[in-house]
């Protein structure tokens, strides 16, 4: 914090989906020679990666922008990162509930209106099974998929509004009980057009990463202005889990509510998600 100063605000913040693919993408863009990790990266202390997020906008953000630029390289870091590379660098970070939270947006356009936002999305039936599955097997959730479907308008009921007021309340049952609101990506998405132009946008898709991580990642870095780059570790996958399935009504009732929540998503972005399941 003490060298807070000489430490620049991110070039990128990839906000979202929770469960989308985001560390995945996080990590394969590190891999570029013009991406430099977040302060102190794993080079410099005994930890097994470089830190992912900070969680600034959403959870910690009344700790204040010294304690957020503290996690960012200095400029003497890009400097010298730049010099080995040849080509100016960029630091950014993941996380995220950024996308989802209801003040994330707002504050990021205040705080960093430069910064370019990066999103992985994922099917919005597989996001929201994947986010139930992993609470599973954290221990936190003990109701079936159906039970804990019907049960997240009741357990989130008023949270969002908690967090407009309160802006230093925590709310879990908002950030991880949401499975169905957190894939509901245009109403979330729209919030943060509302503080950042919509050139400043890029949206992939996590099936399409997976596919060919390659393109996907140099159109990453030719939004952020890099030229492109060879990824060492193509298609690595972080936070798998053994695959499970949904029962076939299940399914039906998801993708039917999911539906008209993709179509105003494609409206608002400009894009299609072909890969995503359809009525």
């Amino acid at each position: 914090m003490a060298t807070a100063r000489a430490r620049k605000d991110p070039d990128f913040l990839l906000i979202g989906a929770k469960r989308g693919g985001s560390t995945s993408l996080y990590y394969a863009l590190l891999e570029h020679p013009g991406i430099i990790p977040l302060f102190p990266s794993a080079d410099l202390l005994p930890k097994a990666n470089h830190t992912k997020g900070v969680h600034f906008f959403d959870s910690n953000y009344e700790r204040g922008m010294r304690w957020y630029r503290s996690h960012l390289p200095s400029q003497a870091a890009r400097l010298r990162a730049a010099r080995r590379s040849g080509m100016p660098v960029l630091a950014g970070e993941a996380s995220p509930y950024y996308l989802y939270h209801p003040l994330a947006a707002q504050r990021a356009g205040r705080d960093v209106p430069d910064a370019r936002i990066l999103l992985i999305l994922r099917d919005p039936v597989e996001r929201t099974f994947s986010h139930y599955r992993e609470r599973v097997r954290n221990g936190a959730e003990h109701l079936s998929f159906e039970e804990a479907l019907d049960a997240e308008a009741e357990r989130t009921a008023g949270e969002e509004e908690r967090l407009l007021k309160d802006p230093g309340y925590r709310s879990y049952a908002h950030e991880q009980q949401s499975y169905v609101g957190q894939s509901e990506y245009e109403k979330a998405l729209r919030r943060w057009f509302d503080h950042f132009p919509a050139d400043r946008f890029h949206v992939t898709s996590s099936e399409e990463f997976y596919r060919d991580p390659q393109r996907v990642c140099d159109e990453a870095a030719a939004f952020l202005g890099l030229p492109p780059a060879p990824l060492a570790r193509a298609g690595e996958v972080w936070n798998s889990a053994p695959k499970a399935e949904i029962s076939a009504s299940t399914r039906r009732r998801l993708i039917e509510h999911f539906a008209p929540h993709n179509a105003a998503l494609e409206k608002l972005v400009g894009r299609s998600f072909p890969d995503w399941a359809a009525p």
